[in-house]
């Protein structure tokens, strides 16, 4: 199994330690991401249980883990909120967000409108701290932190009865970096204008879409590194592999498309830190 480059202490005390004038980001594995901006931090999509792989251990899909967890969730107790792109349980997962939230009373969720009833089904009352959201919103609820909820095609661009999006991507403004995180998604028309550009950072899937998976797809590393050079991004990071075995894919069709473009790229390990 593959260990984290920085892991539970370690990886809390190269947080502690980060220099709170940049931006940092560290890749938590799957499709989450810890960001910290001087005394503000928050996760995106934060998977950090085994879920998955007890849900599914007994069926014809088992969810072999691929990568040791990075962190124990009841460790981030500093986290200002979390996001969660859609309803899928490595994006909405209360193995790791009820943790959380018993160790933080305030924490926030930032989620599709269109899942609200699902998430609270799923993770129980959070009161007033579920922050929903549909595409073309933003929100500055959260202290010095701008959030611009964007569409995701997963597979396809899919609405609730009242025109909500079941699929989202974020991008947050934190310092003066603009960070998109797509959530899962694939390609689809006027998805460059809804992010908007340029992007100093883009967290991208690339574990592909194979119908054989039985599961939704999402871009691979040709596609993540051309949408990131469509968007101008400063440097772009991929994530969605090396979780789990039947659904993973090796980064190397994204480096290699990335050095054709000229597009800046950085391929984190587990529990590795990108400063910006």
């Amino acid at each position: 199994m593959i260990r984290p480059v920085l892991q539970d202490e370690a990886l809390l005390a190269d947080v502690a330690n980060a220099s709170p004038d940049q931006v940092h980001i560290w890749w938590l594995g799957q499709s989450g991401f810890l960001v910290r901006h001087g005394a503000t931090h928050f996760v995106f999509d934060p998977y950090l249980s085994d879920t998955l792989t007890e849900k599914y251990a007994a069926t014809d899909k088992p969810h072999v883990r691929m990568t040791e967890r990075v962190l124990d969730p009841a460790k981030l107790d500093f986290v200002s909120f979390a996001t969660s792109t859609h309803a899928h349980t490595d994006h909405l997962d209360h193995g790791t967000l009820r943790p959380m939230r018993e160790v933080n009373r305030d924490l926030k969720l930032v989620l599709p409108r269109a899942i609200t009833a699902m998430a609270a089904e799923r993770l129980g009352d959070w009161g007033g701290n579920f922050l929903p959201m549909n595409a073309g919103e933003a929100m500055e609820q959260v202290k010095g932190l701008r959030i611009e909820a964007v569409p995701a095609a997963h597979n396809e661009l899919d609405r609730d009865g009242n025109g909500n999006h079941l699929y989202l991507g974020y991008v947050v403004t934190v310092g003066e970096k603009r960070i998109y995180h797509s959530g899962d998604t694939l390609l689809y028309p006027g998805m460059e204008e809804a992010i908007g550009t340029p992007v100093d950072v883009a967290l991208l899937p690339i574990n592909g879409n194979k119908p054989e998976r039985r599961v939704s797809g999402n871009l691979d590393g040709r596609e993540a590194a051309e949408l990131a050079r469509r968007l101008g991004a400063g440097v772009v990071v991929p994530c969605h592999y090396e979780m789990f075995e039947f659904n993973t894919a090796s980064p190397e069709l994204f480096e290699t498309t990335c050095r054709e473009l000229g597009q800046t790229c950085r391929v984190l390990r587990a529990g590795e830190r990108l400063t910006i």
